[in-house]
């Protein structure tokens, strides 16, 4: 019996999740297993989550200036990178909904560069909301730091129907990347999000120096917070940031995990998130579309570029691959 022969039995066949350690195994099989783990984990995502691919575009509202000091992010004031502060009016905010709605995407992110939203920034939302919705039939969801239960009671009655917050990487190696908030802050935000009614999106950035077994770890640690999306980030090195130095992720790693975050989170929505582009490349995005990946961020990144938007639906429409209409339920 491999490890595959349990991923059939335990994931495809009873949709039940693997644990760390079976989690582990997929990420160290050899690489010429990579093809059948990925095409299992394509039979896996079809089964449980049926054949649709969702698509979003993400805008920032609030660019750099951050005062945190996540060690991969070219947005925190704490670092000598090239971004510079700066902020979205209510006018581009619709402009950009707009633009992602004619792109056939269902769903719109706001996304601020923030430890948590104060009153000026709610207040923006709010704004925002309202003025997309007078004018875009789209979902809305939001990335915005952490929340009080005020503010998460808010955003809940405004209509947010998704609140993303990641949990970036494994608990055991979160002091490595961030130190100044704790994993389990995040991890309160991401109940208040669940506990007033918005759809959890929680993922993470995979290949920031993190050892096989925190991989692991991490992917059942996502599992255990009961997402309904999780966002796949591949490394993207940034200038002036304290992981400026590391490697890219190499493309047959990120492969194995795509196909190990599916078995971990088999009925999840796995989500193609930055740094494809450098890692995966044209084929590799194929192959994991293939392997396990049921949605996509078409565009611009915060501070990186994407791949043209027409690129990735053309991608989708040569794969045979349905896209999400809007949620009918919102």
């Amino acid at each position: 019996m491999t490890i595959l022969d349990d991923v059939d039995r335990i994931v495809l066949q009873n949709g039940d999740p693997l644990t760390a350690e079976q989690v582990l195994a997929v990420l160290e099989l050899p690489d010429e297993a990579v093809a059948d783990a990925l095409d299992l984990a394509h039979r896996v995502r079809l089964r449980w989550c049926g054949e649709e691919v969702e698509v979003e575009s993400i805008i920032s509202v609030k660019t750099g200036g951050c005062p945190e000091d996540c060690h991969f992010c070219s947005q925190s004031g704490l670092f000598a990178s090239p971004v510079r502060a700066a902020r979205l009016d209510i006018p581009q905010l619709v402009a950009a909904a707009k633009d992602t709605a004619r792109s056939g995407a269902s769903e719109f992110c706001i996304v601020a560069a923030v430890r948590g939203p104060d009153a000026r920034l709610m207040d923006q939302i709010r704004l925002g909301i309202d003025a997309i919705r007078a004018e875009v039939d789209i979902d809305i969801a939001c990335s915005l730091g952490m929340l009080t239960r005020d503010q998460a009671a808010t955003l809940a009655g405004w209509g947010v129907h998704r609140y993303n917050h990641n949990l970036e990487t494994a608990r055991s190696y979160f002091p490595q990347v961030v130190t100044t908030h704790t994993w389990e802050e995040r991890v309160q935000t991401l109940r208040l999000v669940s506990e007033f009614g918005m759809q959890v999106c929680c993922g993470g950035i995979l290949g920031m120096g993190e050892s096989l077994r925190q991989r692991a770890e991490f992917a059942v640690e996502l599992a255990a917070v009961a997402p309904h999306e999780v966002p796949l980030n591949f490394f993207d090195p940034r200038p002036g940031t304290p992981f400026a130095h590391l490697d890219v992720l190499p493309a047959v790693d990120a492969l194995r995990a795509i196909a190990a975050f599916r078995f971990a989170l088999p009925r999840t929505v796995l989500r193609y998130a930055g740094g494809r582009e450098i890692t995966l490349g044209d084929l590799g995005a194929r192959q994991g579309i293939l392997g396990g990946i049921n949605a996509i961020i078409v565009g611009n990144y915060l501070t990186t570029l994407g791949r043209p938007v027409a690129s990735d639906l053309d991608m989708l429409e040569d794969l045979s691959m349905p896209v999400k209409a809007l949620d009918a339920a919102i």
